[in-house]
């Protein structure tokens, strides 16, 4: 597993709660790298550490179009069986 470093200031100054700063933030790190196209549905949703259905609302919150090429088909395929 890796690991990120972040500044002591800068993750005490995060305005939420100390139970949810690490699931928040692999929640935005996912939500940016999906968005950018630089992560898969699949992988960023295992980044953010949530469900299929609730990757797909937080996109929807968020008004972040589903990029949907052959991978996504293959794991939707896989899925399906």
């Amino acid at each position: 597993m890796a690991t990120i470093e972040i500044d002591d200031d800068v993750y005490e100054a995060l305005q939420l709660p100390e139970g949810e700063r690490s699931s928040a933030m692999k929640q935005e790190l996912a939500v940016s790298l999906y968005a950018r196209g630089v992560l898969s549905f699949g992988k960023a949703r295992a980044l953010a550490d949530l469900s299929k259905r609730e990757f797909h609302e937080l996109l929807g919150e968020r008004e972040i179009t589903r990029h949907y090429g052959k991978q996504e088909l293959e794991e939707d395929l896989d899925y399906a069986e």
